[in-house]
């Protein structure tokens, strides 16, 4: 039997309150445990952990920055959803950079309360995954090469035998790194599902160019891992609503090179590699990490990059709240072909963009 949702519920209005746990627990199935006092609850996410915390943001013995800060110092993977008073939105933008997942004014809309559970509840266990993987990684890639050792000998015995262990050695580091790749996409709700999206986009521009089935697989790996270096980049740097500074800048636009390391160790994915290295070159040499230009940069790579760009541009971001239009995306690719994006791969996006 599954376990049951933990919520904890931080709110000095009893009424609120009680209309809260017999919905959530009642209705739901939830456990719900209610605190009126800040510094108790604080105690209590010390002692026990909860899947899911909704805080009233004006707590009497605790303003809400100070308490969100602490929920944070507790758990830093703590789903904060606020109740908020409907004059105080202003306060919205500060405390999304602080890590709160999303709010609810105090005529709590239930449908939307449900909703934001939900899919809490899934970031965490996403979030939670991409901490054990971190974690674990070293360990994982010593484990795996102790396979290797295991396979080399297996290679004496039985050349049949190789290819299927080879499938299953491959299959592990696939399903292991991809899901790393996922949890990354999902530290911010904002770039959930972007690694997928990429690979949608990117696959039906290199089909209008008519690439080889091989190609077009090699891209959509690349797609589904080319985000994978930024799991050295801070969530205080990727979830910045401000401009970045030099030195944040600088740390960006090392994840390709990262990415490249981290997967350098599988010698299966070699051209998948190439284009995750080379997916934020620009087609006029402005872009990194090696400042190549034209035809230097792969195929492959350039059209990853569009995908990416156009992704980007109509997706809202913690930088962006409101994503550009698809007719104002589509003029800033062709404003850009030449410069940031090859003008063959504009061409052949032109031709399909109503089909993405």
């Amino acid at each position: 039997m599954a376990e049951r949702i933990r919520i904890l519920l931080i709110n000095d209005d009893e009424t609120t309150s009680r209309y809260l746990r017999e919905k959530l627990t009642l209705e739901k199935g939830y456990s719900v445990y209610s605190e009126s006092s800040s510094q108790r609850a604080l105690a209590i996410l010390k002692q026990d952990g909860f899947d899911i915390v909704i805080v009233k943001f004006d707590m009497p013995d605790l303003n809400g920055i100070s308490l969100i800060k602490s929920l944070k110092a507790i758990d830093q993977n703590c789903i904060i959803i606020t109740i908020m008073e409907e004059d105080n939105v202003q306060a919205l933008g500060e405390i999304s950079k602080l890590g709160v997942y999303d709010f609810i004014t105090k005529s709590v809309n239930l449908e939307k309360l449900l909703f934001l559970i939900k899919n809490g509840v899934e970031l965490r266990s996403f979030m939670m995954t991409h901490q054990k993987l971190t974690q674990s990684l070293q360990e994982q890639n010593v484990a795996l090469q102790r396979q290797n050792i295991l396979l080399a000998k297996r290679i004496e015995e039985s050349t049949k035998n190789l290819t299927r262990l080879y499938e299953d050695l491959r299959s592990t580091y696939m399903r292991t790194i991809k899901a790393l790749a996922h949890a990354i996409d999902a530290r911010d709700h904002y770039t959930h599902s972007h690694s997928e999206n990429v690979a949608k986009y990117a696959v039906v521009i290199a089909e209008e160019m008519e690439l080889s089935i091989k190609d077009i697989e090699t891209i959509r790996e690349a797609c589904e891992l080319h985000d994978l270096g930024k799991i050295g980049i801070g969530d205080n740097i990727l979830s910045k609503a401000a401009s970045l500074t030099k030195e944040e800048w600088e740390k960006i636009k090392l994840h390709p090179s990262t990415a490249a390391q981290i997967l350098e160790p599988l010698p299966f994915l070699n051209n998948v590699i190439d284009l995750v290295r080379q997916h934020h070159e620009h087609y006029d040499g402005t872009g990194y990490p090696e400042g190549r230009r034209g035809e230097e940069i792969l195929l492959g790579a350039r059209i990853i990059h569009l995908a990416d760009a156009y992704d980007a541009m109509t997706s809202a971001r913690s930088y962006r709240e409101i994503p550009l239009s698809k007719e104002d995306t589509i003029l800033e690719i062709k404003n850009n072909s030449g410069k940031q994006f090859d003008p063959k791969v504009v061409e052949a996006f032109l031709k399909v963009v109503d089909k993405i």
